[in-house]
């Protein structure tokens, strides 16, 4: 046979992408700046920053793990490898007969080259032994989509294992030992001309050091409707089938089953916002609508516990679908996308959230029993994504109930800020869509607290620099205080937030420099368990609140209290503004870090353009609290 085809390990497989002598998914930031130094990433992290490969790249090389076995036990000597997303460049075949004649002249004494790069991308490689044809790489090569390998190199690297990190960066370390050779140019290159569901585990953190600047976060995929969705569960302590529906983009509303039950009118009214409706309690009347919506599914958890046995007996068999026991390792995600007809997440399958977070429960009060002044609060569009009201649902943000903010527990944290804490360190990175870079010496600490002052950066791949601190751990609920003086100036922000990654999650306070009376007040939401990859939202839910003073004069405190199913903001003790569960969003549920920064959007659109000649602008902060 001159071609075969191998399949390639398949990113969903939760068994195929599990740890294995095989693959070691964690490697570090020094192993991205052995193949390609970059001073801004070095700046920003120490080379033992711990990266966590994506299950892409994991399954990308377990791939090429079972190829090297393949080769390395067949019967061949030297094998052509190909990703199958490749394409050749013009001339490819005269090129790669040059080049596999000057390798087969070069190694002749050792029975032909072990590794040869037939396509690649240049990360500044070192180059030695240059010919016309050929060079000797000493690291710097990415990609592993085109490449000729001996029978005696797959040996070679399968004895190196595990590989450690992305399989084209851990192959750098190989490259002497191997005695590898490229072509002086590529002849093979990756196709563009598809939908790649590749995912990089370093591009956060070359966003962060402000290599990489997409602008903007992604946007959710467009969505098939598939709903309407009914589904009943076993009710376990956590909320695995809500958190999957909402992870394949659909909007999902959770009961308690101890609700009044739900009416046939208020069932459609229902299904004009939500996609799918978990553990509803229905009126035998809305059951009935329910099943005689032709495209109504019926999901049942095992040992589903629904009002009656009545109810299950009466759901139609074609659309009503058992679910088995789901567990992550074992494909968890195949039965539920099969009954709904969408592909399968690379994530793995969520255990859920807690019952006791009441995560995806629509807590907003009945808004027509409430007097609003709504002069006070602005609401500005709202991302269009599945973990966002639609805006057809009329959303406006609404003053606060008057119910008391719980107390606020042990203080945990608490740095006056007068001098610099490893509490909270201070950053030396950037994030998309910032004009300005967090430097040491944006932070600057005396008497009167931390100081962020931004100011014109020179010739630099950002205008700006800056100051950011975080706090050194992250925080699962509770209240989060800090006396602040905003900056004061066009196209200026002074941020107070929690946030973190994989989910992105984020509740802010934002004070802009171009309106020193308001504050902006924004939520970011996205579903799945610690790590996994879903990270929309460009605008969130943001909402603006008339403070009634000028928060570039003085002192005031600002406060995030977040609880399971509620956030407050407080200004000097009051509150001034609270959410609750899809209001617009469902509520951040996992850990995040507490963040305090100065800094300049790129759009003008939001608070303005930035004045050069007002600059440097300062940001100071004091007396930060954590309570818990």
């Amino acid at each position: 046979m001159i071609a075969r085809r191998l399949a390639a390990v398949d990113a969903r497989d939760g068994r195929a992408v599990a740890a294995t002598a095989d693959v070691d998914s964690t490697y570090c930031i020094g192993d991205q700046l052995y193949v390609q130094p970059d001073a801004r990433l070095a700046e920003c992290f120490g080379v033992n920053e711990p990266i966590r490969m994506t299950r892409q790249e994991v399954a990308v090389a377990r791939s090429h793990v079972e190829v090297w076995k393949t080769v390395a036990t067949g019967t061949d000597d030297h094998v052509l490898v190909l990703e199958d997303d490749v394409w050749f460049r013009r001339g490819a075949a005269a090129a790669i007969d040059h080049g596999w004649t000057a390798a087969l002249r070069r190694c002749r004494n050792d029975g032909g080259p072990h590794l040869l790069y037939l396509s690649y991308e240049d990360a500044g490689a070192e180059r030695i032994d240059v010919c016309d044809a050929l060079f000797r790489p000493v690291r710097g090569l990415w990609f592993l989509s085109g490449y000729v390998l001996s029978r005696k190199g797959a040996a070679t690297l399968l004895r190196a294992m595990p590989v450690i990190g992305p399989v084209d960066m851990w192959i750098n370390y190989r490259l002497k030992e191997l005695g590898a050779l490229a072509l002086t140019s590529p002849a093979i290159l990756q196709r563009q001309d598809g939908i790649s569901d590749n995912s990089y585990s370093i591009l956060p953190f070359l966003a962060r050091a402000g290599i990489v600047d997409a602008g903007s976060r992604p946007k959710p995929p467009d969505r098939t409707r598939v709903g309407p969705i009914m589904a009943w569960t076993a009710r376990g302590e956590r909320e695995s089938l809500a958190m999957a529906l909402s992870m394949l983009g659909l909007r999902v509303r959770v009961f308690d089953a101890d609700e009044q039950a739900i009416q046939a009118t208020a069932l459609r009214d229902l299904f004009e916002v939500f996609d799918a409706l978990v553990d509803a309690p229905l009126a035998s009347g809305a059951l009935s609508s329910a099943i005689a919506m032709p495209d109504t599914k019926f999901l049942l958890e095992a040992n589903a516990l629904l009002r009656s046995d009545t109810e299950s007996e009466r759901l139609p068999p074609s659309r009503t679908s058992v679910l088995p026991e789901a567990r992550p390792e074992t494909g968890a995600w195949q039965p539920l996308c099969a009954v709904l007809g969408l592909s399968e997440p690379v994530q793995s399958y969520p255990l859920g959230a807690p019952r006791r977070m009441r995560l995806f429960r629509d807590d907003r009060p009945d808004v027509s029993s409430r007097s609003a002044v709504l002069s006070l609060r602005k609401a500005y569009p709202l991302d269009d994504s599945p973990w966002v009201l639609p805006p057809w649902s009329g959303w406006q943000p609404m003053p606060p109930t008057g119910r008391p903010v719980p107390f606020a527990g042990e203080r945990l944290v608490h740095a006056a800020m007068t001098t610099a804490t490893p509490l909270f360190p201070r950053l030396v990175e950037t994030f998309p869509g910032n004009l300005s870079s967090f430097a040491q010496e944006g932070l600057v600490h005396d008497k009167d607290g931390a100081h962020l002052v931004l100011s014109k950066a020179g010739a630099t791949a950002r205008p700006y620099r800056s100051g950011a601190f975080a706090s050194v751990r992250s925080f699962e609920y509770g209240r989060f205080e800090a006396e602040i003086r905003a900056a004061s100036g066009s196209g200026l922000i002074t941020g107070f937030f929690l946030h973190r990654d994989a989910p992105r999650q984020e509740i802010d306070v934002e004070l802009a420099g171009n309106a020193p009376r308001y504050m902006l007040i924004n939520v970011y939401f996205n579903p799945g368990d610690d790590g996994a990859a879903i990270g929309f939202g460009y605008r969130g839910s943001p909402c603006r609140i008339d403070l009634g003073f000028d928060s570039t004069l003085d002192f005031h405190l600002y406060t995030i209290d977040w609880r399971p199913g509620r956030i407050a903001w407080l200004v000097d003790g009051k509150t001034i503004h609270e959410r609750v569960n899809w209001d617009p969003t469902p509520l951040p549920h996992l850990p995040m870090r507490l963040h305090a920064n100065l800094w300049a959007p790129r759009s003008e659109e939001l608070v303005g353009r930035i004045e050069d000649n007002a600059l440097p602008a300062t940001a100071t902060f004091r007396n930060v609290s954590v309570w818990a």
